[in-house]
Formats: C-alpha cells, sequence, structure tokens
C-alpha cells in the first residue's frame, strides 16, 4: 500500500523557523513533523511513501535518505518545479501511485498532527465502497472554515459550504484522504485545489465519504496552534504510553524530555513542554507551554512560556520569554556563528527573532529584528 504527503508549501506561517529548513523538518514533540506521519504510515502496513516537495528539496531528501533503512519503508519523491496546489502533485506522481495491485492510497497534509486512525479509515473505505473517504473533525467556530456537509450516519458528503454564514454543520477537512487509485484520473497536471475542485466532483456522483476523526487533531502550521498541538498530543502521549513522559520532583503535567538532555537544579518544566536532543536547561529555569528544539542552552533561571525555541538557541541568564519564536542562524557578539542568542535578563512578549539577527534587549512591541506573534 502507498502514501503521498503534501509537503510542497513553503511553511510562511511558522516563520522564522521555515526561513532555514522546509516546514515538514521542523521538530515537534522531539522529532521532525513528518516522521511523525511515517511512522504512522509505516504502522498499518503501508510500504511506499511519496513526498511531494518544492521548497528546499535537497535538504528533504539528504535529511530521510537513511529513513528508509531504519523505518524499512519506501520514501520516494515527486519533485513540483511550481507550486500545483493540493490536487496537481498527485497528477504529477502518477506513475507512483498508479500500479497493478489496485490497493486506495492515503494522502496526507504535512502540517496536521493526530492520532492518525489510519486502520479504521481502511475499514471505513472498505466498507462504504465509494471512490475517496476524507476524515472530518469538529469545530466550534465552522465559519473560519470549509465546512464538511453530510450525512451523519452514512458520513456520504453532500456538499461543502466555504465559511458558512449560517450554520450549516461543524465538520471540517481535517487533511487526510484514502484514494482509490481512479481519482487520479480525474486530476490534470496543473495547480489544482482537490477540496474545491476534485472533491465537490465526486461528492456530486455519490461517491465521497467522510469519516469522523477520534481523538484530537490541530494543523500545527502557525505558532498558537503548534502549541495548542503540542498539549493536545502530550495529553494523548499520557494516555496511551505514559511511560514515555517525564517524571521527577522538577516536572509538572505532560512533559517530554530527551534522554540526552540535561536539567539542572531547582528547575520547574510544565506543563506542556518538549525538551529535545542535547538541550541543557540550567539550574532555576522555569518552562511552560513550550518546544524547546536540539541544542539549545537556556540559562540559568530563564522564564519562557507559551515559545517555540529554534535549534542550537541560547536563551539569556534571567532571560523571560512569552510567545516568541526564535529562528536559528542569528550571530553573537562573540562572532560565534549558526545560533540565536538573547542576550541576559532580556524580556520579550510576542516576537519572534529572525535569522541573522541578534537580541539584546527587551521586547515589548516588535521591532525590526523580531514580528508579531500571528
Amino acid at each position: 500500500m502507498k502514501a503521498l504527503i503534501l509537503v510542497g508549501g513553503f511553511g510562511t506561517r511558522l516563520r522564522p523557523l521555515t526561513l532555514k529548513h522546509p516546514k515538514p523538518l521542523v521538530e515537534f514533540a522531539n522529532k521532525p513533523m513528518i516522521l511523525h506521519q511515517i511512522e504512522a504510515l509505516k504502522a498499518i502496513g503501508v510500504t511506499e511513501v511519496v513526498l511531494a516537495i518544492n521548497y528546499k528539496p535537497e535538504e528533504m531528501m539528504n535529511f530521510l535518505k537513511d529513513f528508509d533503512t531504519k523505518l524499512d519503508i519506501k520514501i520516494t519523491y515527486s519533485q513540483e518545479t511550481e507550486p500545483l496546489g493540493t490536487a496537481g502533485p498527485l497528477a504529477l506522481a502518477r506513475d507512483k501511485l498508479i500500479d497493478d495491485s489496485g490497493e486506495p492510497f492515503f494522502v496526507l497534509n504535512s502540517d496536521v498532527i493526530s492520532e492518525y486512525p489510519l486502520k479504521q479509515m481502511m475499514e471505513f473505505h472498505r466498507a462504504h465502497g465509494g471512490e475517496a473517504s476524507i476524515m472530518v473533525t469538529k469545530v466550534d467556530e465552522p465559519s473560519k472554515y470549509g465546512v464538511v456537509v453530510m450525512e451523519e450516519s452514512t458520513g456520504k458528503v453532500e456538499r461543502f459550504v466555504e465559511k458558512p454564514k449560517a450554520f450549516v454543520g461543524n465538520n471540517i477537512n481535517a487533511g487526510i484522504y484514502l484514494l482509490n487509485q481512479s481519482v487520479v484520473d480525474r486530476i490534470e497536471l496543473k495547480p489544482t485545489s482537490i477540496e474545491k475542485e476534485v472533491f465537490p466532483k465526486i461528492a456530486a456522483e455519490n461517491k465521497l465519504y467522510a469519516m469522523a476523526l477520534p481523538g484530537f487533531w490541530m494543523d500545527i502550521g502557525q505558532p498558537m496552534d503548534y502549541i495548542a498541538g503540542l498539549r493536545l498530543y502530550l495529553d494523548s502521549l499520557r494516555k496511551k504510553s505514559p511511560s514515555k513522559l517525564a517524571t521527577g520532583p522538577h516536572i509538572v503535567g505532560n512533559v517530554l524530555v530527551d534522554e540526552t538532555a540535561e536539567i539542572g537544579e531547582g528547575c520547574l518544566i510544565g506543563p506542556d513542554v518538549a525538551v529535545g536532543p542535547g538541550c541543557v536547561v540550567e539550574s532555576g529555569a522555569r518552562l511552560s507551554s513550550c518546544s524547546v528544539m536540539s541544542g539549545v542552552t537556556i540559562k540559568k533561571h530563564a522564564c519562557i512560556s507559551s515559545s517555540i525555541i529554534g535549534w542550537s538557541s541560547t536563551v539569556g541568564q534571567g532571560t523571560r520569554l512569552e510567545k516568541t519564536v526564535l529562528g536559528e542562524a542569528v550571530h553573537v557578539k562573540t562572532s560565534l556563528e549558526g545560533v540565536v542568542y538573547v542576550c541576559d535578563d532580556v524580556y520579550s512578549n510576542g516576537g519572534a527573532v529572525l535569522p541573522d539577527r541578534e537580541m539584546e534587549s527587551s521586547n515589548l512591541k516588535p521591532e525590526s529584528n523580531v514580528r508579531v506573534w500571528d
């Protein structure tokens, strides 16, 4: 069985983290986003994953070149020369997706995090006998999204309503599909939206069905949603694999700490924190609702909340960061390259330090080296 993951976007909503790295390689819960999906696909029997790539393809391929062996799954690439939307990449990868098996294939958006109930989706798809299945999730404010109107009893999709002004339902597209190979025949090799151009036609023929996604779901393509998604992910981990979470007198709530990270005395970490490989958190630091990516050093008594700390950053002693995103490769005064450095006793509220900048004074309002929190 095969799957295609849409990884071609520029990740503009998650900048500055994506200025030097493609979004699927941004760490989430201590591993790149893309690995969460590949591992979930491998677990239900997918043998080949096709990555539809566009932005920074060399970095993506170099990073994943050994994972096909490590995970025992074939990873291939379909490279766009121009953005093809969410359907065009299927046409481009036609020769990789179509084979004599006749088996359906999965399609995933790369910035969706969930419990990936893919086995249940396979059973649902076989049972309804249609041409395509999509996962949907319920939201509190459907007027912000495209709503999927469906028969609740059967899942048959009736129509799509984009940002409805009147309530027509609260199920939205969750970005996970299971498609018969015949769907590829419906798509031309040009920029095309699968949500707006392909699915409505299949629904009009009564061949599109929607499955309600159990468990949590989040599009983590922007900072606030990334932090919210981390909370949901760690809560799910608590229920399913609590042994993977950190414990101890310095831990509060759900916290994930890589085994290679060093935690100093008197720290208070949590709730909803991920500390990545090779990180050093010095004594007295306070972390909550944040992601600390690999190679980060957090100096004594720093306080970080609702923030994302990019690779190899250094947060100065006594620094306080709230709703802040630190990128990578900002030069420091000491001419060290490849790190973001926040000087001692700095306060930042709601900004993002861009690559090749330094932050040496408090930021109450965004200045030239930061941008506001989206």
